[in-house]
């Protein structure tokens, strides 16, 4: 009990001696701190008062430029053109980043990407085969093969508007003009009138006097949807054989009364087959990509 005591009492003083700390330094008062001199041995002197380090207290400003002058370090400002218009190299790199993060939507909304992975994919359902080939695979062919179309186009964005740049012929805005021009030459044939004609309507624009007055907002989404009709369509003409397969398949099982057998086990193989020996993918890739000539 003794030692139950004494541990408490120790307790008790520790609590205390903590509170009378945090009292003494909470409620002590402030005090200025002045700079001090050093004599030639290297001894601190006092020296006489000096101006306080803060040059104002808190709340003392008159008007905009005192707080102005008292907030020097919280400013905060931007540079975004040079003295002959252009972009600064900071703000630059920022576009630069920006684009290269949405370069994978670009890619899908304004080159032949979309129709061409539809179509692969339409292929391998229509099949049967449900990981062969893979969807990496089909995403690397889809991507060479939308270079490969859109060679002519990236090939003129590089000699009038990329190098024109780069040395300084031009500025941003003739820049964006000369880089967009290729790729509207190149969706504008590949949309159709009534799906252009769709989002006019949307965006409330009545009418225009060429092809070159659409605005681009407009062109994109309509080429998206004029893609997405004929992937679709390509891929119900794919079906329509190997839908044949499976219909002579089905009706064949259930003359031999096999009905518990699943048509789709036995028409697989020649499916496989059909497409090997009429060069399956020669025929699609090669037809595929004339559509866009």
């Amino acid at each position: 009990m003794r030692n139950r005591g004494s541990i408490g009492g120790r307790r008790g003083l520790v609590i205390f001696c903590f509170l009378a700390y945090f009292l003494t330094f909470f409620f002590m008062s402030p005090t200025k701190v002045y700079a001090s001199d050093v004599n030639e041995l290297g001894i601190t002197t006092e020296s006489e008062p000096r101006t306080p380090t803060v040059i104002r207290e808190p709340g003392t400003a008159t008007d905009a430029s005192d707080i102005r002058d008292l907030n020097v370090s919280n400013n905060l400002s931007i540079t975004y053109t040079d003295e002959q218009g252009n972009l600064s190299g900071t703000l630059r790199i920022l576009i630069i980043l920006t684009l290269i993060a949405m370069a994978p939507f670009l890619v899908i909304m304004m080159t032949s990407f979309t129709r061409i992975l539809i179509v692969l994919h339409f292929v391998r359902a229509a099949i049967g085969t449900q990981t062969a080939p893979p969807n990496q695979v089909l995403v690397g062919l889809t991507l060479f093969l939308t270079f490969f179309i859109m060679n002519p186009v990236i090939t003129e964005i590089n000699n009038n508007a990329v190098k024109p740049f780069e040395a300084g012929e031009i500025q941003q805005e003739e820049f964006m003009e000369a880089a967009l021009q290729p790729l509207r030459e190149f969706m504008y044939p590949q949309t159709q009138t009534k799906d252009v004609r769709l989002f006019m309507d949307i965006a409330k624009i009545e009418s225009v006097d060429s092809v070159d007055d659409i605005p681009t907002r407009v062109l994109v989404p309509a080429f998206v949807i004029s893609e997405l009709r004929r992937a679709f369509i390509i891929g119900f003409l794919i079906y329509i054989p190997f839908i044949v397969i499976d219909m002579v398949v089905a009706s064949t099982l259930m003359s031999m009364g096999m009905m518990m057998l699943p048509p789709t086990t036995i028409s697989m193989p020649f499916k496989i087959l059909l497409f090997v020996l009429a060069d399956g993918w020669n025929l699609v890739i090669g037809n595929l990509v004339k559509t866009f000539y």
